[in-house]
């Protein structure tokens, strides 16, 4: 299969749980009429269904709590209240069977014969497929082997979107301060002729951002790629900036900060020397399409407050 964009890897984490989050991709992609129709058949079953079971939850309910908004995190809050909660213990075995589903067990032939009709049984001997999580992630464009994803280890980048005024600059900093990552301004990011148009109180288009986002892209995929957590304040008003910049939801954490109209336009009032201006305000405000599968924040609260709350939500 091609890589389709916000599948994550069967390997990466929500909670404690192995597949989870990939489950929740497929649904939301399936919503959207963006999930690939090979994928279709298996919704609800295989994996789906053992990861149900385990939760003790109806797949149909869960699909449609899913799509009734929140973030992974939220969807799997409900799961442990409408299923029942599991012990450490109990999740990670359950992760080392999922994990191993394929080796030297009765599903062994079936994962060969998969194998053989992907395509892949000539695959680079240093990247040998011995489960299915393997045959997903290479089949997908992944590298399980190089980047030892049994280990559970991925890097995380938490993404604080919103408006000008709402605090994504000094929330993302006091994150990053508490959690000792890197933080990143996509501020940072603009070049000369669109701070020029902002500074004029002119809103930015499409076109305008569009290289914008593309280098900010590069910048997320090298800071995963080294492994390295990070803490990026972002506008990623419409879903289709977040699309471009979100390829892998297991990594990639959205926090929605937001807030009374009032509050922005007085914290942009008494702003100095930055070129988002309250005059900005009204346009952000008519592209900002809120997200559905983030974690969304009050900004009435203290940016120490936001950040205590974020990373207790991630179990950071």
């Amino acid at each position: 299969m091609p890589f389709v964009p916000g599948l994550r890897s069967e390997y990466s984490l929500v909670g404690r749980l192995v597949h989870f989050g990939r489950m929740l991709d497929k649904i939301r992609l399936h919503a959207a009429g963006l999930l690939p129709a090979d994928y279709h058949a298996n919704l609800g079953i295989g994996f789906d269904g053992r990861t149900c079971a385990f939760l003790g939850v109806d797949y149909a309910a869960l699909k449609t709590r899913t799509l009734a908004g929140g973030c992974d995190e939220d969807v799997l809050a409900w799961a442990h209240d409408h299923g029942g909660p599991r012990s450490d213990d109990q999740c990670n075995t359950w992760n080392r069977f999922m994990m191993k589903i394929g080796w030297r067990d009765d599903r062994t032939p079936v994962l060969r014969d998969r194998i053989v009709r992907c395509g892949l049984s000539r695959i680079d001997a240093r990247q040998p497929i011995e489960t299915f999580f393997d045959l997903n992630d290479i089949d997908e464009g992944r590298d399980p082997v190089g980047k030892r994803s049994w280990e559970l280890n991925e890097p995380r980048l938490l993404l604080l979107m919103g408006v000008a005024g709402s605090g994504k600059t000094t929330v993302g900093r006091a994150l990053a301060a508490l959690l000792g990552w890197r933080f990143t301004d996509a501020d940072d990011f603009h070049p000369p002729a669109n701070i020029a148009k902002m500074s004029a109180g002119e809103a930015l288009d499409d076109a305008d951002r569009a290289p914008w986002l593309a280098t900010l892209r590069a910048h997320i995929d090298a800071r995963l790629a080294a492994g390295e957590n990070t803490v990026l304040a972002c506008s990623a008003l419409k879903q289709a900036y977040r699309e471009t910049l979100i390829t892998d939801p297991g990594c990639v954490k959205l926090i929605h900060l937001t807030g009374p109209v009032g509050t922005l336009r007085s914290r942009l009032a008494a702003r100095r020397d930055h070129f988002a201006t309250e005059a900005l305000l009204d346009s952000q405000l008519g592209d900002l399409q809120p997200p559905g599968a983030a974690l969304t924040l009050d900004v009435s609260a203290t940016a120490d407050d936001l950040a205590k709350s974020i990373i207790r939500h991630f179990s950071l």
